[in-house]
């Protein structure tokens, strides 16, 4: 066992580095340098494919359920409202300033502290699997999603997102639906052709008053909303085709799968998922991690916002230090005391149920 203190200072030290060191999404080789070297100078035996680094606790047993302790080292680009250099990872007045510091800078320390700090220990009722991944902020395919048949048999995640440590127990999936309607050219003076806009406008409207039967306690109903229209080349051509776009988010009531069938059968257009990978997750109210959570007095909350718990097939908890509200804005920060809080937190949670 690790002392608290000592762990929290080597936190934010990582976290300096880290931020001074440039890691948009696909090009974070740099700081997958720095996270494996930091683990290796702990006499951690640390895996990696591309910028995915991920490692087991020492006493690692087989014959044990496993948790998952993940987290994103990659970032947005600065916006042009930066008044400070991104990459100067300075603290002031309590805040430690610099790209990618709350989102999720300050959450990715603290479970790799949360990691060391557990890493030695015997007699666990689980098993640990730290994950530092890549490409989270674009939810590229060479991230989490590339390690995770490296990682075994899960138990259940906690997945490090700025949450305030509070308890984000659901989270929206995501599909964006390309959808073409047919119909037939002709003249528009004379009664010919088969109008597409016609045609679209039918399942748009079907798109826009449609409820799905099942609604998640969390979230409510599934949303659906058209965001895109295009279709004609000039005025006087009835158009062959219209094509649009559909936002779709989808509670925990449903995989996407269901989402996209449902659909199907509603509708007369062509309808092509660009993706159905973004998926709606969440983890039981009841769940021993969640009551340890709720008895050190956090909330339960569903998130809006979309991570790399989309890309799981577990249960899994979004909590981290920082807050939400401050992902991808000019001089971005996260609280050093968020950073002990959230250390000391993520343990006892932990240590309730291990």
């Amino acid at each position: 066992m690790t002392d608290k203190q000592h762990l929290f200072q080597q936190a934010v030290q990582l976290l300096q580095q880290l931020i001074a060191t440039p890691s948009f999404s696909k090009e974070e080789d740099r700081t997958a340098d720095i996270i494996e070297q930091f683990l290796k100078q702990h006499g951690i035996e640390v895996s990696r494919k591309l910028n995915n680094l991920w490692a087991w606790n020492k006493h690692f047993d087989a014959a044990k359920p496993t948790i998952l302790l993940n987290s994103h080292h990659d970032t947005v680009k600065p916006n042009s409202g930066y008044t400070r250099d991104p990459f100067d990872a300075k603290i002031e007045d309590g805040k430690l300033y610099g790209l990618g510091s709350n989102d999720a800078g300050g959450c990715l320390v603290s479970l790799i502290a949360v990691f060391l700090y557990f890493y030695e220990q015997e007699g666990l009722k689980y098993n640990f699997c730290l994950a530092t991944t890549a490409e989270e902020e674009i939810s590229g395919v060479n991230g989490l999603e590339l390690i995770i048949p490296e990682l075994g048999d899960l138990s259940f995640g906690i997945v490090g997102e700025p949450t305030q440590m509070h308890l984000a127990i659901a989270e929206k999936g995501l599909m964006v639906l390309d959808c073409t309607s047919h119909g037939k050219a002709g003249h528009a003076a004379r009664e010919e052709g088969d109008n597409a806009i016609y045609k679209a406008l039918t399942d748009i409207e079907w798109f826009r008053n449609f409820r799905f039967p099942k609604e998640s306690e969390v979230f409510g109903p599934v949303k659906m909303s058209v965001t895109i229209i295009n279709a004609g080349s000039q005025h006087n051509v009835v158009p062959a085709s219209c094509t649009f776009t559909v936002d779709v988010r989808v509670t925990d009531a449903y995989r996407n799968e269901e989402v996209l069938e449902i659909i199907r059968k509603h509708v007369s257009c062509e309808v092509k998922p660009r993706s159905i990978r973004l998926k709606p997750s969440s983890i039981d109210k009841a769940h021993p991690i969640v009551q340890a959570g709720i008895a050190l007095g956090r909330d339960t909350y569903g998130s809006p916002t979309t991570s790399d718990q989309s890309l799981l097939d577990i249960p899994s908890l979004k909590i981290g230090p920082g807050d939400s509200a401050r992902s991808h804005t000019a001089d971005e920060f996260v609280y050093v005391d968020e950073i002990k809080q959230g250390i000391e937190i993520y343990i006892s949670m932990l240590e309730q149920i291990c």
